[in-house]
């Protein structure tokens, strides 16, 4: 993109605790070329993600009106960003502005699945935290190095494909002879109940990635309770997962719920922090 077809931007910055995501919105609404980078420490990898997303884009300073920030990382970073005028965006209504930009729903609990997890409740201008669980990628990554010996998520993820987790988790056919009310036979009666001794690393590394998504779509079902809501917005690194679509498609047809997974569903929160800044 040449640098006379950029218009006027906004730039979202989420500085989270592995990764900092960087997005720019033009005052018109379009949303330009999501960017992550690994986080070593969050004022260097601001600064990096920034000025590699600039280059990146070939925009100049000059086309910047303002920058966003919001996450855990955030607070370490009290000055303009290269002189433009900067400002901070609550991290829950940034993941609120951009799950509801990114899904065009206006009723949901946007999950934001981080290191650990949050839930934020949205109902139009309604947006606020209504609690989480420390389960999260962070979980995953510690119980991997721990059993694995290995955090890398592709690597998880490769023997992950490989492995069959009905050899870990025990299912209700395990010990019903017929389905439960309301649970078919596939359904998971516990998690990593089955699970042997020798276990093969690939079962094991299905078994954990079930769990970890299992555990972030029961605890997302119960904080519904009460609300009417239906809808779940998934947003965050966990998103990426390609078992997400396997986990979350059993549990939609189980309680008859919908969880959504947005094009840019690592980026929402970048997004969000962004939009507070073009309607500031």
């Amino acid at each position: 993109m040449k640098a006379e077809q950029v218009p006027h931007i906004v730039i979202g910055i989420d500085v989270g605790i592995s990764t900092t995501k960087i997005v720019g919105i033009s005052r018109a609404g379009k949303v330009l070329s999501p960017f992550r980078i690994r986080a070593t420490d969050p004022v260097t990898s601001l600064y990096g993600a920034f000025g590699k997303y600039l280059h990146d884009n070939s925009i100049a300073l000059s086309e910047v009106d303002h920058v966003v920030l919001t996450g855990v990382g955030a607070a370490y970073i009290n000055e303009p960003i290269y002189g433009l005028p900067t400002t901070k965006a609550e991290e829950f209504l940034a993941d609120g502005l951009g799950a509801r930009y990114e899904s065009q729903l206006e009723r949901m609990i946007v999950v934001s699945m981080g290191t650990g997890t949050s839930l934020v409740y949205c109902d139009g201008d309604d947006i606020h935290h209504i609690g989480g669980i420390g389960i999260g990628g962070g979980t995953l990554a510690g119980l991997a190095r721990i059993i694995l010996q290995t955090d890398d998520i592709k690597t998880l993820v490769g023997l992950a494909m490989k492995g069959d987790v009905t050899n870990i988790n025990l299912l209700i056919g395990d010990i019903s002879a017929k389905p439960l009310p309301g649970l078919p036979m596939t359904a998971t009666a516990s998690l990593f109940s089955n699970a042997k001794a020798n276990a093969s690393r690939e079962d094991i590394a299905i078994g954990l990635i079930h769990m970890v998504l299992q555990a972030i779509g029961s605890a997302t079902i119960l904080s519904s309770n009460g609300t009417g809501i239906r809808d779940f917005v998934m947003i965050g690194n966990l998103t990426l997962l390609p078992q997400c679509q396997e986990v979350y498609h059993s549990m939609e047809k189980l309680y008859h719920v919908r969880f959504h997974i947005p094009k840019y569903s690592e980026f929402c929160t970048a997004i969000g922090a962004a939009l507070t800044g073009i309607h500031s």
